[in-house]
């Protein structure tokens, strides 16, 4: 059968099973939303640089809870604080369900805590949490490693002199040093040819996936995988990724001390070894290599992408960053390195950190949840095998929540005395059981890297404020800030 064949059979099924979705659907008491086409569903009313916004607007006609089509996929959106937390607070058991989203199940091949479900999500989350608390993210211990990270990136910054460069990879190298130290027990040199290679690797990957090409995989992935595109070269490097995970593991094995695990990966080998007797147990060489792949993903890109666009804020907004470099000074000086004990004595500098990550709306659909099976809310019925996006970015701009949602204002963060002020709209990482493992070691980098930055520096553009454009290059699963290159210069 040749492919033209092949593929007019999958197009004929396609709107087949779609036809017959749609009769089922109407037996069934979905929530509303907006009439969708067969195969290609509500995709020619998305806009194609922003869908999240669409959506958001959508909502506006058809409710806070709307029925969506992604190609054939039948989705569900909750947009607005309220629906979001119902769902991911209240019944958080109902809605603890993850997609299996084409791009994540190929580079993981289903397998470690990113995109699982039922008891291997469980067994491998409670594992994860465990483990790293153990090795000190959160506490402490981490806070010195921090620290320490922090001394080496600000030494490399001083190597460019006042001249202009591009913070990308040093900023990678540095957030990722951070969580090599949790899960494979080492760090690695800004020169280190290998890791730099790796860094580039980690960095085309949410840029792909949150590019158009990486949109159509995931809603055709079948067709993807047999028509030519970067698609092919994007999972080649991943497979240099995982090569370098089997490598360190394999390390590990050769040196394994069992009465003195060095790392997450000594304890998840030592785990292997107690429950290999066990048919049920998750401990075992594929969620070994995944999970490992899913923590040096996540704990880079994510953190290194949220510094890089607050030092693009900070350029953009020269007295913010003035008033920063005041508050820091007055509390800590400049000579002592910065600990989380002062974060309640600098409400300013830790109301901009909440901002920086408020504007930036990192993952604007969360990654997109799953009904393992039928759910009720709100008096509709959520068919099993729905995704489900809790949009993140409608809880972020929300107006009842924010005093200014759309323009960056640390007075968001602050109350009219000049304290810190929570917020329950503030959700970056996420909520409820599925939100980000590591929220905690997230936090304590930002606040940590940011102040030390600006005791030592005063960052600039090459061409002034005004180039700094805050709008990001991508926009899909997540919003990729821009890269500049910036100026440092020494207080």
């Amino acid at each position: 059968m040749d492919l033209s064949t092949s593929l007019i059979l999958v197009v004929l099924t396609t709107v087949l099973l779609w036809l017959l979705n749609r009769r089922n659907s109407r037996k069934q008491h979905l929530p509303p939303g907006p009439p969708a086409l067969p195969l290609i569903g509500n995709l020619l009313q998305l806009d194609k640089k922003r869908p999240f916004r669409t959506i958001v607007e959508l909502s506006k006609t058809h409710g806070p809870v709307m029925t969506i089509y992604m190609g054939w996929q039948r989705a569900v959106a909750l947009v607005g604080y309220d629906a979001v937390k119902e769902a991911l607070v209240d019944q958080a058991d109902d809605f603890v369900g993850r997609a299996p989203l084409p791009f994540l199940y190929r580079a993981t091949r289903g397998y470690g805590i990113g995109i699982s479900n039922g008891e291997r999500w469980r067994q491998l989350r409670r594992f994860a949490l465990t483990t790293l608390r153990d090795f000190g993210m959160g506490r402490k211990g981490m806070e010195q490693w921090i620290q320490e990270e922090s001394r080496h990136i600000r030494a490399k910054i001083n190597t460019f002199k006042g001249k202009p460069f591009d913070p990308t990879f040093i900023l990678s190298c540095t957030v990722s040093n951070v969580i090599c130290c949790l899960v494979y027990g080492e760090r690695f040199n800004y020169d280190d040819k290998q890791f730099l290679e790796l860094l580039q690797i980690i960095s085309e990957v949410p840029r792909f996936n949150s590019s158009p090409m990486g949109a159509m995989y995931n809603l055709f992935p079948w067709l993807m995988e047999r028509l030519p595109g970067r698609q092919h070269t994007i999972f080649g490097y991943i497979e240099d990724i995982r090569k370098f995970a089997k490598n360190k593991i394999q390390e590990h094995k050769d040196k394994l001390d069992p009465s003195s695990p060095r790392d997450f990966i000594d304890c998840f080998l030592l785990r292997m070894d107690q429950e290999k007797d066990n048919p049920t147990s998750e401990f075992h060489y594929e969620n070994l290599v995944s999970t490992v792949l899913n923590l040096f993903l996540a704990g880079t890109e994510t953190t290194s992408s949220t510094i890089r666009y607050a030092l693009s804020v900070l350029i953009k907004h020269p007295k913010i960053q003035e008033k920063m470099q005041e508050e820091i000074d007055s509390v800590i000086g400049r000579e002592r390195c910065p600990s989380m004990e002062e974060r309640k004595s600098l409400p300013f500098t830790d109301a901009v950190i909440h901002e920086v990550q408020r504007f930036m709306d990192l993952t604007p659909f969360s990654l997109p949840h799953y009904s393992l099976k039928d759910i009720s809310f709100r008096g509709y019925t959520i068919p099993k095998d729905t995704m489900i996006f809790p949009m993140l970015h409608s809880v972020l701009r929300e107006d009842k929540l924010w005093s200014s949602p759309w323009s960056f204002n640390p007075q968001n963060f602050l109350d009219q005395n000049g304290n810190f002020k929570k917020n329950p709209g503030f959700v970056p990482f996420s909520a409820g059981k599925r939100a980000c493992v590591g929220e905690s070691l997230a936090r304590m980098e930002l606040f940590l890297f940011i102040v030390s930055f600006l005791q030592d520096f005063t960052f600039s553009a090459p061409n002034g404020p005004d180039s700094i454009n805050l709008v990001p290059e991508y926009s899909g699963l997540a919003n990729l800030p821009r890269r500049y290159e910036l100026i440092a210069t020494p207080r």
